[in-house]
């Protein structure tokens, strides 16, 4: 009986030792917790029109655009950081104008936000955020009053206009595909360098920029649950604590890319925006001119080479 019990006590020290070293080796072989993570895509759309001796009309033209729209993101324990890239560059050729060629697309936006997570999905978030466009851009009219005759005028340039945004708020994060975002205390400084633009966005002749303090609400989705496909949409608010309270400039961005055949991809993109302080011309149904804020729409169609990330 002595023999067997020690017999029982030595496998028993022995399963015990191998127990602790497949523990071990299991615990090892565990993947490591990912902290980081980088999703988006870039794309490379090409669009062509030719004609000859075409009855409807029209005119030949060909447009290229490159764009972008990425996500870096940092999530560990109660820390939360997420930066985003939003662009898009293009020009268009169009032989039979006066103006053969002509910018069609030039924005980039930069946003960062840092959080704080004081109760689940729940963050105390500092967030910031910069746009304006590349270089200097024209829009293109048909003057009536001089035989229908394109005439080329001056829009935008970099940092005319240009907005940057600092706030700090509460960010709501149930799941990774939707936030939401309210800050009461958000600073916005809009730019216009050139003084022949600063009237029209809002900014005093005699300085190249104006601040305003006020409050600021953004919500965003970012989706890529399906393989291949990408959703991604943002929407800011922003109103001024002054004599335009309730005034809001809007800002809607959405994005859907598809990609197949690994190197192809569809892809459609359309913004909305509407500045309080931004003036557009414009012409009634009486034909009565007027210089006033207006809701500005684009909408961008392309099939070309992209890479989702």
């Amino acid at each position: 009986m002595k023999k067997l019990g020690v017999f029982l006590v030595l496998v028993s020290l022995l399963f015990c030792g191998y127990s602790q070293d497949a523990t071990a080796s299991a615990t090892d072989t565990l993947p490591k917790p990912k902290y980081w993570t980088f999703t988006g895509f870039v794309n490379l759309n090409f669009s062509e029109t030719m004609q000859w001796n075409w009855a409807a009309g029209g005119n030949n033209n060909g447009m290229g655009v490159l764009a972008a729209n990425l996500k870096l993101a940092y999530k560990k324990d109660a820390i939360s950081w997420e930066t985003t890239f939003d662009s898009d560059y293009g020009w268009m050729w169009t032989p039979s104008t006066k103006y053969e060629w002509r910018k069609s697309n030039d924005k980039f936006v930069l946003s960062t936000k840092f959080g704080w997570e004081f109760h689940k999905t729940w963050y105390l978030t500092v967030m910031a955020g910069f746009k304006s466009h590349y270089h200097r851009g024209y829009e293109y009219k048909i003057d009536k009053d001089n035989n229908n005759e394109e005439t080329e005028l001056y829009a935008f340039n970099f940092l005319s206009p240009s907005y940057s945004d600092l706030s700090v708020g509460i960010d709501w994060k149930p799941n990774e595909i939707f936030t939401v975002y309210l800050s009461p205390v958000a600073g916005r400084i809009t730019t216009a360098t050139d003084t022949l633009l600063r009237e029209k966005y809002g900014v005093p002749l005699d300085k190249p920029f104006k601040t305003e303090l006020g409050a600021t609400f953004k919500a965003g989705v970012n989706y890529a649950r399906i393989k291949n496909l990408k959703i991604i949409s943002t929407i800011t608010l922003f109103t001024p604590y002054n004599k335009k309270f309730g005034n809001i400039d809007v800002d809607w961005d959405f994005a859907i890319s598809y990609q197949f055949f690994k190197v192809l991809n569809v892809s459609l993109g359309t913004s909305l925006k509407y500045y309080d302080g931004v003036k557009i011309n414009w012409m009634d149904k009486n034909k009565v001119e007027h210089n006033s804020p207006r809701v500005q729409f684009r909408e961008i169609i392309g099939l070309g080479i992209g890479y989702s990330l």
